[in-house]
Order: structure tokens, then sequence, then C-alpha cells
């Protein structure tokens, strides 16, 4: 293989959120943790990114700079490539990040008190996003049927008809049960939506991390009216892990929606993106596809010893099946055990550091999410600390 993703790097001392002991501390009660928390990866970027920016580095001046043509080029070519999706020039609005371009969109596209839809459990910050902003979340709880998660349709079309939601964040590959949502699922959803001016705000992160025989579909490209009545999130930051580059792009078809947000932006002084994350796109977009093919082998390598793993020694847990992302949801619920006590015992006796399901929401409690995107020993030592652990508790 062209890359060594199973090479152990030290992350500790460059003040990585991941692996940080204070960080650590704060977030779990404890410092000394093997951490499968947070969604970036632990390896090495790929090394086209790592050349150019040390080229640019080279440079030695670091002002006020714009993307060039060919940096939107890449990013266009990419999603007609991987996507089949046809990306105009003029939609582009460039963010920090998606989850600070949320909380501008929710700013942007409602008021003090409406109503914004989520689908939990989902991915937390989104109910931060509202709620801090002085807006509601509106929980239209995913079901699952047989380790299976679906939407809920019938649920969804009583919670559009309250008068004060105007939003609906969807999560599409969905965080954290990995659900690549297929296209009848994401045409139901965008005709509810549509004809009930609910305006779609898409975050499609992880559209790049995706398990074979699956297909992402970008909700936009499901019709000019979809693409009129939403908001499509993107980045490279989970795809090629420069999430620290601090660089998403938000594409806004509808002229006047993009203009209400590039207005937000201007009035929040959020108007140019940070050179290394620019140049890193382009780069990663241009260069790095075999990388992304190759991680993506070694990912699906690590979910099936995963997957063994827990039928062979973790009797009573179970795994979600997933269909994207490098974000396994974890059952614990067959054990048992009170979803606090397991917590703690994940992390003061096993030493490890998931996230624990509660923070998702609806239907969170008992499961636990874990990143599997680490080299193989790595992944393989924190579920040997699992089974000890819980070893009093497992289904003989």
């Amino acid at each position: 293989m062209k890359w060594n993703f199973d090479e152990v790097i030290d992350r500790k001392c460059y003040g990585t959120i991941k692996w940080h002991p204070y960080v650590l501390k704060v977030h779990f009660g404890y410092e000394d943790l093997l951490p499968l928390w947070v969604a970036d990866m632990d390896f090495r970027a790929p090394e086209p990114i790592i050349k150019a920016m040390i080229e640019r580095v080279n440079h030695g001046i670091f002002g006020y700079t714009l993307p060039e043509e060919d940096s939107y080029m890449a990013v266009i070519n990419w999603f007609q490539r991987r996507h089949n999706w046809n990306i105009q020039r003029d939609w582009f609005i460039s963010t920090p990040g998606i989850e600070s371009a949320i909380s501008y969109l929710v700013l942007a596209f409602s008021k003090l008190g409406d109503k914004v839809i989520i689908q939990e459990p989902v991915y937390y910050p989104f109910r931060m996003s509202i709620e801090n902003n002085g807006r509601r979340a509106l929980v239209n709880p995913l079901k699952l049927n047989d380790g299976h998660y679906e939407m809920d349709f019938e649920d969804l079309e009583k919670k559009v008809k309250d008068p004060r939601a105007k939003i609906l964040i969807l999560c599409s590959p969905h965080n954290p049960v990995s659900r690549v949502w297929k296209r009848e699922e994401l045409e139901k959803l965008g005709t509810i939506c549509t004809k009930n001016n609910i305006l779609v705000i898409s975050d499609e992160i992880h559209c790049d991390l995706i398990f074979p025989g699956f297909i992402h579909i970008p909700f936009a490209s499901l019709s000019e009216e979809f693409a009129q009545n939403s908001v499509i999130c993107t980045s490279g930051s989970k795809t090629f892990n420069i999430a620290g580059l601090q660089t998403s792009n938000i594409f806004i078809p509808n002229p006047i929606k993009r203009q209400i947000f590039a207005n937000q932006m201007e009035n929040l002084s959020l108007k140019f993106p940070g050179i290394f994350g620019t140049i890193a796109l382009k780069t990663a977009y241009n260069e790095c596809e075999d990388w992304l093919d190759a991680a993506m082998e070694y990912i699906k390598k690590n979910y099936e010893f995963l997957k063994n793993f827990i039928q062979e020694r973790l009797h009573g847990v179970k795994v979600i099946e997933p269909e994207g992302t490098y974000l396994i949801w974890m059952d614990f619920r067959g054990l048992k055990l009170n979803p606090i006590e397991l917590d703690e015992i994940l992390k003061k006796e096993a030493k490890v550091g998931l996230d624990n399901g509660q923070m998702f929401g609806t239907g969170g409690l008992g499961f636990q999410r874990i990143n599997i995107a680490c080299p193989l020993s790595t992944l393989q030592d924190a579920l040997e600390r699992i089974e000890t652990a819980l070893k009093p508790y497992l289904n003989q």
C-alpha cells in the first residue's frame, strides 16, 4: 500500500482536541483515556497536501488572500466526478467550517423563538446552534426498525405544520447512525419541506466517506425545486483530515437566499477564507482521490474487525451497520446496564473515550459512538479494554 494507515502518530504534543489531556479532563472527567470520540482521523493527511502547504509557507507572505479560479474549479470538478452534481460558480460562499456556518444560517433564515427541525439522535451541535441563538429545536426522531434507522415521515408531516417551524437541518450522510439516505427518502423529505415552506439546510460534510454498495446523493441535485429551497454545506475536513485548517464551502443555488446569507457573513466580518485551507482543499480535490479510496478501504477493514470482535467477545452489544462515515453507532442496551453506569465504566475502568449516545438527543440513551478512523492497533487496544471492563456484564 502506498500509504501507511497502520502508523501510530503521537498527537498529544500538538494541542490536538481529540488527544489533549485538558480537553479530555473537561469533556470526560478523566485525562488518561484512549480517545476515539471527536470526528477527526488519526491518519497523516495526504502528502500532496503537505507538500503544497510547505511550498506556500516558503513564499513567506501571508496577507489577505482570495481563492484563485482554479480552486473553485477543483471543487466543481470533484462534485461532478464523485457525486454527479453540477455546481455553479456563483453558488459558493466560504465559511470557517460547517458547524459555525449552521449557526450563521440559523441566524440568517429564522427569528428569535422560531423552531428548527432536527432528526435525533443527531450531531449534537445542531441543537446547540439552535438553542444558543434563541431558537427552539423541534425533534422529528428517527425510527430504529430491526437495527436500521429510518425517517418518520408521518411525524414530520405533523412537525412542519407548526407555524413557528422555519428550517429543517438534514444530516446527510447521518451522524451518528451512519445512514446514507436513499433517493426516495430524500425526495419524500424534500417534497414535505417544499410544500410547507421549510428551508432545508443539508449538512453533507461526510459525503465522500461512503461504504461500497451505497451512493451519496446531494440534496440539491434531486430537482431544481429542491435546489431553490436548500443550502448545501460541504467541506473536505472529514474527507482528508484537514479540519484544523478551518475551511468549508456552502452552496446556495437560490440567488435571494444566497444574498441574505452573504449579507449575514458580511455583518459578521467573515469575508476571507484562510490561505492554507484553500490550498489544502484544492490540492486534495485535484491530487488525493486515490488516498481517499485507500483510506476508506482501510476504514472498512477496521469496521469488519470491530464487528467480528463484538460478535465474538462483546455478547449483548450490537453495532448498527454503517453505510457511510467512519463513526460507528454501538448499542449497549442489551447489557441491562444503567446508561450512566455504562458511561462511567467505559471512562473510569476501560479508560476509553467514546461519545455518550445521550448527547445526540432523543433515542441516544444506551448507545455510544466510536471513531474507527485510526490505526487498527489503536482500535484493537480500545476494544480489548472495553471487553475487560465489561466482562462482569457481558451475556454469556
